[in-house]
């Protein structure tokens, strides 16, 4: 499939998608990580289990929640339970994947969500950010996280100003150290490549790129001297099917707005086309 076809999101997207595997208990955040896995669901991992932070397990939905507490995060599922059986049962470690985001990370994985100090501190930060949320607890107890960034110079920094969410800290064995039972994190995924850590230094290297990016494009928007992997791959382009199911799910752009296939013009239609394609996700699956 050629470049036109697709964007960088999509190819985001389906990159996060293929990280996932059949069985896991997924903990998902709205947006780009919930569209990862509802693919994911939808073709290779069908037997996935989606965890929200409101306390939905499990739900059958085929419309993307809007929200943490949607109604799509409980219909037909599993168990509606609550925020604090969730986040208890993620500290007991039953939790196999979790996706996160952050403002900044630095070469161990850890993430910043807490603010950027610039040249203040943590008390009178340049940028106040959102917090943690559940952040901190799915890098510390999920079996492992897949890390979603915007491939940027500003948050790929040699050491991030404050660690919201732990990676592996400081490398090597620093999460056992502390009493982390969770394996840390496998990914970063960008729009632009794909970058994992070395099994011993736990270091971040880049492992693929995007169609079309340069190794050197990469390393000059990250702020340390990145190792890179000794063959660098090249991302597998979107499916026909991956494109299909993407487009299917966010048909008016609102997670992916670089590429709207169908803009509404109104509430009302956007309600008309989402039924539609709910009905034409059903005919493909059953």
């Amino acid at each position: 499939m050629s470049e036109s076809e697709w964007n960088l999101p999509e190819l985001m997207v389906c990159a996060t998608s293929r990280e996932i595997k059949n069985g896991e208990r997924v903990f998902v955040g709205i947006g780009v990580p919930l569209l990862a896995a509802t693919l994911a669901k939808l073709t290779h991992a069908p037997n996935i289990k989606l965890i929200y932070e409101a306390g939905g397990f499990d739900a059958q939905t085929l419309r993307l929640p809007w929200g943490i507490d949607d109604n799509p995060t409980t219909e037909k599922a599993l168990m509606a339970t609550t925020m604090w059986r969730i986040f208890s049962d993620q500290q007991k470690g039953f939790v196999d994947l979790g996706i996160l985001g952050g403002a900044q990370i630095d070469r161990y994985g850890n993430l910043n969500t807490s603010a950027i100090f610039g040249k203040g501190d943590y008390f009178q930060p340049s940028v106040t950010l959102p917090g943690s949320g559940g952040g901190n607890d799915i890098a510390s107890s999920a079996r492992r996280t897949i890390i979603l960034m915007r491939l940027e110079k500003r948050r790929f920094v040699k050491k991030v100003d404050y660690i919201t969410s732990p990676g592996y800290l400081n490398g090597f064995n620093s999460r056992k150290k502390v009493g982390l039972i969770g394996g840390g994190p496998s990914a970063v995924i960008t729009s632009k490549a794909i970058f994992r850590f070395d099994e011993k230094t736990k270091e971040m290297y880049l492992d693929s790129v995007a169609p079309g990016v340069s190794v050197e494009e990469v390393k000059s928007e990250v702020q340390w001297n990145l190792k890179v992997a000794k063959s660098v791959k090249v991302i597998e382009p979107p499916t026909r099917e991956e494109l299909e199911i993407i487009r299917l799910l966010d048909p008016a752009g609102i997670v992916l707005s670089p590429k709207e296939v169908n803009t509404p013009e109104d509430f009302n239609s956007f309600i008309t086309l989402l039924r539609k394609n709910i009905e034409k996700i059903k005919k493909k699956l059953y």
